[in-house]
């Protein structure tokens, strides 16, 4: 019969390390962008979805950067699900991540399991990692949830067993989800339900991309003939199925620069994606046919993407690449879920053998259509398509909204403060009041009073609420300094600048802390191209927040290392050079030795024309943990600083060709 128990994972890791305290005003850096061209040439419900309501802030989410490279023993808490067959290991502390998926009777691991635990800038709020199995929610890019902890219960599963129920509250859509994760007695494969509602009375964006990690030796297999490829310069256009401009593509080292293949599987056909290795062997991904989108994304043969494996898992441990599985085509689109809907599906995961002579075949006339072939006969006689639906059909009709057992893991209590807003329940995933905590305890009192409380002792704010009924709420509460601050927030998410700038300028008449209603007015004026006064604000707030500043506190170290950054930017870019060296100055000595600190002291001696002081942060070597994805800062600056000289490998992150503009 199938287990669930729990145990602790240890892998050498960074710690994730404390929220920035400063809510993210500026709009998403995202790479996923198309230009108006582009769009034009689109099937007209991709483009439809492409343009809906796209995200342009990870507000009321806060940016996860505080963490490192520096790699220690880190214990995480693991739940594990095995039958005779297979043994299953999630993480419900890091967004529900399956990190293994374990075949017994072959010995194998049938996903790349990254053998570090490395937060990298990643996911849509920063802290992201690689390997295993993620469930990606909310908009196009990685989910908020990735380092973030999910509630986790035992419910009895279709086949009377148990089943293992993942559910959390999305904070940026609002909307709730479960996964429902179980595996029949004696099966080969693990079922995955899935289940996204809308308890709402308007119609929400929805994005899912259920994201897996296979190691980077294997040909992937999709029934499709073409794909919509997406690069780093920002074009999405067709390719054939598997060969493009002379190389197979289906074998992740095929391409020189990272890349999405988002493939364009016909209608009536199975959706399934594998992952097969020389011999034949590997993994498979199928589901209903709801989950209609099926990609691979690959890291490429070049030097950036090697120096991005490298950098998000072990040297010498081997690549990886991803086979997806998604709503839609492609990972640009939202898709309309309508109010008090749902979208619901199954997935199922397991090993999958096939012939390595066919699989492998690519010079005869008609061979991927024998590949394709192939494959899905394998797929057919290990797990029956007809038998996917009706698994789905059960479990849709009579555990989904089963309630959970024994909890064996809890998340935020952000829904719990939701339903209790609206009086609302969701059968199957109750977020119960015992959950809410300090976060949450402000915005209850704004509701059950009506006025937001002022902190009891100085020190950064608190997360803020940008939801429109949040936003009512703090419109009729006393206009006290911290309730202006978080409306103002509430107001600039909205798109309300004017109003927002209004509340910040009331809470500074009565605020006994100043800078953080500064810091907001100073991302205003530079948002309304005013950096004269933008860099004089944000000097203003780093001086009032070096005068109140607790220097033993962890959140005031993030706090200043924050604001510290962003003000050396604003006034670098007005060239007001010596004061960003005294903003630099006062940083903490623990917060300068970071690596996206130390190119920050190579921009600062480069403006202060010192070429050698510039190079030799170079040479001396640095490691910025947060740099983005797609970021060329570390480039460009060398170029500018030794443009005659080669861009040292271990700098090297571009994930395009060099000098290749961007298409936006």
């Amino acid at each position: 019969m199938t287990e669930i128990r729990r145990e602790v994972l240890t892998l050498p890791g960074a710690p994730v390390g404390p929220a920035n305290p400063l809510p993210p005003l500026r709009p998403l850096d995202e790479v996923h962008e198309l230009d108006e061209q582009t769009r034009k040439g689109l099937p007209l419900d991709m483009a439809r979805q492409v343009g809906y309501r796209p995200l342009r802030s990870v507000l009321p989410e806060r940016i996860l950067d505080g963490y490192g490279r520096a790699r220690e023993p880190v214990d995480l808490d693991a739940l594990v699900i095995e039958n005779e067959r297979l043994r299953v290991t999630v993480l419900p502390g890091l967004g529900g991540r399956i990190a293994s998926l374990f075949h017994k009777p072959s010995e194998r691991e049938l996903l790349y399991r990254n053998p570090v635990f490395q937060p990298a800038n990643f996911a849509l709020n920063g802290a992201w990692f690689s390997g295993g199995i993620e469930w990606n929610i909310g908009a196009t890019g990685h989910t908020t949830l990735s380092c973030a902890p999910v509630h986790a219960a035992r419910v009895p599963a279709p086949d009377g067993g148990e089943m293992l129920r993942l559910w959390e509250w999305e904070r940026l859509r609002d909307l709730p989800f479960q996964v429902d994760l179980w595996l029949p007695e004696e099966s080969d494969f693990l079922y995955v339900g899935v289940r996204i509602r809308n308890p709402h009375e308007k119609p929400a964006p929805v994005y899912w991309w259920s994201n897996i990690a296979v190691p980077e030796d294997r040909r992937v297999i999709a029934p499709a003939d073409e794909a919509w490829h997406f690069g780093y310069e920002r074009t999405l256009r067709t390719v054939p199925v598997p060969e493009h401009e002379g190389a197979d593509r289906t074998y992740p080292l095929g391409s020189t620069f990272p890349a999405d293949y988002f493939y364009e599987v016909p209608d009536a056909r199975r959706r399934w994606i594998a992952a097969l290795d020389d011999a034949g062997h590997g993994l498979v991904q199928t589901s209903t046919d709801l989950l209609r989108g099926r990609k691979l994304f690959v890291w490429g043969s070049g030097p950036g993407g090697r120096r991005w494996q490298e950098w998000l898992t072990e040297p010498g441990t081997g690549g990886y690449a991803e086979i997806q599985a998604g709503l839609a085509r492609t990972q640009l689109e939202h898709v309309r879920l309508e109010a008090e809907g749902e979208f619901s599906w199954l997935e199922a995961y397991g090993p999958l053998a096939a012939s390595a002579e066919t699989v492998h075949s690519t010079h005869s006339a008609g061979a991927w259509a024998a590949v394709t072939g192939e494959v899905e006969r394998r797929l057919q006689e290990a797990l029956p398509r007809a038998d996917v639906d009706a698994a789905y059909e059960v479990w849709r009709r009579e555990c989904a909204d089963t309630e959970p057992g024994e909890r064996l893991a809890v998340g935020s209590g952000w829904g719990a403060l939701e339903l209790l807003r609206t009086g609302g329940k969701l059968a199957g995933t109750p977020f119960d009041e015992s959950t809410l905590g300090e976060e949450q305890a402000p915005w209850r009192e704004l509701l059950d009073s009506g006025a937001f409380p002022e902190p009891r002792r100085v020190g950064p704010p608190g997360p803020s609420l940008t939801a429109p009924a949040w936003r009512d709420m703090l419109e009729t509460a006393p206009a006290r300094p911290l309730s202006e601050y978080h409306l103002g927030v509430a107001q600039w998410h909205a798109g309300d600048r004017a109003q927002a700038v209004r509340s910040w300028e009331r809470g500074l008449e009565l605020a006994p802390s100043v800078w953080p209603l500064l810091r907001c007015l100073a991302v205003a004026d530079a948002a309304d191209h005013h950096p004269e006064r933008a860099a004089d604000r944000y000097a203003a707030a780093f001086d009032d927040l070096c005068e109140e500043r607790r220097d033993d506190g962890e959140i005031w170290v993030a706090a200043t290392a924050a604001l510290g950054r962003e003000a050396i930017a604003a006034l670098l870019a007005v060239g007001r050079v010596q004061a960003a060296r005294s903003v630099w100055d006062r940083l903490h000595p623990a917060t300068r030795e970071r690596g996206r600190f130390r190119l920050i002291e190579a921009q600062l001696r480069y403006a202060e024309g010192d070429m050698a002081g510039a190079r030799a942060v170079y040479d001396a070597g640095f490691e910025v943990a947060d740099l983005r994805e797609g970021a060329e800062v570390i480039s460009d600056l060398w170029a500018a600083i030794a443009p005659d000289e080669p861009l040292p490998a271990r700098h090297d992150f571009r994930m395009r060709p060099p000098g290749r503009d961007i298409c936006v």
